[in-house]
């Protein structure tokens, strides 16, 4: 009996042996995952102001992701995710700040209102009110933004959250998801990438920055490191030559950037240089990271640097609603990490469509759209300029592109799950869709554009867009 009684005592132990065990082989794999939860929902419920069960129903179906608690602390705002006898990792909101992994560098929050050099707010650049009087007008248009919200294949969720379609400055169509509204802020993942654009072109017009500029980070200004001949403009059209792994596998280079470091920038610049810099094109997060960071270096303090983006950009176009996110060490993770609502995602479209000016007010400098939208010399198709996603073709044939049928001026930001502001000058047209979209062939842009194009073209030969 007592030996039996031993026997039954000892299971725990062993248990709790291989579980200690399994943990320190599992940690590697887990830590970004974790990292992944408890970042995402941190900022779907705290910036983008959804409940706790639209965040986690949100998350990727993964198998992992079934194992994880997440406990959320609505007083202190942080999110923990853990596995047992694995790992755990917490993310935690900051005001103006939005949410970041822990341990993080404090850092002071932007100011809430105006900047101090005493810009004033300017009108919101999109007639607002127009949604509801012009949504309905044409009959088309109503179906195609309807179809979206549609599940046709249960085995391909689209999940759009908002759509948001602006024509001459009016939005034509509005529509969300149930539960979710015109206050909700939604992530742009890697739409981010292009919202640096903006902000890489202000510095630009201050001499901050500069296009040509070599020697970019400490460590690569050694005489022997060729990494010292990469250019700003390199990395902005994607052509660096560095060979980071844009993978997102549980232990990729990608995933333990963004949820497992510290310094992402200081991830991404540890990378090797494969290709001479400008001579291949190989789309990266860890570019932007450097961008960012580079950004963050022209600032004499952290107060300025956090700052910036409200003075700089949001506050003059009226994004009041955005939100930049830092990594741990208080550096804006400019390839990732940036909430607004779906009507400031649309504002930040029409200051490319216009030209970089706002209301009459200059507010990237003159010619930068035009550079942005520019191939880029290695991108095969012309597919990317300087941190846009273009329809452009190649050089000695533009039929040759990403959509043949569509206008060439096409342009957009794109963001993982399906997140898109796309600007067709020729039209004077922005489409905001935001979404949840996991499988890649249940949301087509191109197909919905096109859809949308036709619409208007139709109601133009009803009478004028103004009839919408």
């Amino acid at each position: 009996m007592r030996r039996r009684h031993a026997v039954l005592i000892s299971i725990p132990a062993i248990i709790a042996v291989v579980a200690f065990a399994g943990s320190r082989a599992a940690q590697p794999a887990a830590r970004p995952a974790l990292g992944f939860i408890a970042k995402v929902v941190c900022s779907n419920i705290f910036v983008g102001n959804v409940t706790r069960d639209q965040a986690l129903a949100d998350l990727p179906d993964e198998p992992i992701a079934r194992l994880v608690r997440t406990d959320i602390d609505t007083d202190a705002r942080i999110v923990a995710a853990s596995i047992p006898f694995v790992a755990k990792r917490r993310a935690a909101y900051r005001e103006g700040l939005g949410c970041t992994l822990l341990p993080a560098t404090t850092l002071p929050s932007p100011p809430a209102g105006l900047p101090a050099d005493g810009v004033a707010p300017v009108t919101t650049g999109i007639d607002e009110d127009s949604s509801t009087r012009a949504t309905g007008r044409s009959t088309r248009l109503d179906a195609v933004v309807a179809d979206a919200f549609t599940e046709p294949d249960p085995e391909a969720a689209r999940r759009t959250r908002a759509i948001v379609i602006v024509h001459h400055g009016r939005i034509i169509a509005e529509r969300y998801a149930d539960g979710y509204g015109p206050d909700n802020r939604f992530t742009g993942w890697s739409m981010t990438k292009s919202v640096m654009n903006a902000l890489v072109g202000i510095l630009i017009a201050e001499d901050a920055l500069h296009l040509q500029a070599g020697g970019l980070r400490p460590e690569w200004r050694a005489p022997e490191d060729p990494r010292g001949e990469i250019t700003l403009h390199d990395l902005l059209t994607m052509s660096s030559g560095l060979g980071f792994d844009e993978s997102y596998t549980p232990t990729g280079a990608a995933t333990r950037m963004l949820f497992d470091a510290h310094d992402a920038a200081a991830v991404a610049a540890a990378s090797a240089l494969v290709h001479e810099p400008g001579t291949a094109w190989s789309y990266s997060s860890a570019t932007t990271n450097i961008v960012s960071a580079l950004l963050r270096a022209s600032f004499s303090t952290h107060e300025e640097y956090v700052a910036f983006p409200r003075r700089a950009l949001f506050d003059r176009i009226g994004m009041r609603s955005a939100v930049l996110e830092p990594d741990p060490s208080g550096t804006f993770v400019g390839s990732s990490f940036m909430f607004a609502t779906a009507r400031d995602w649309a504002r930040f479209g029409l200051l490319f469509l216009n030209d970089g000016t706002w209301n009459g007010e200059r507010i990237l400098p003159e010619g930068w759209v035009e550079y942005s939208v520019t191939p880029a010399a290695a991108a095969p198709l012309g597919q990317y300029g300087a941190h846009w996603w273009l329809n452009a073709g190649e050089a000695a044939d533009s039929t040759r592109r990403v959509w043949p049928a569509l206008p060439r001026d096409i342009f957009w930001a794109s963001g993982f799950e399906g997140q898109y502001v796309a600007i067709v000058p020729s039209h004077d047209l922005v489409v905001v869709r935001l979404g949840v979209t996991s499988n890649d062939q249940a949301w087509r842009l191109g197909t919905f554009l096109g859809d949308v194009l036709d619409a208007i073209n139709v109601a133009n030969d009803d009478g004028g867009s103004d009839q919408l």
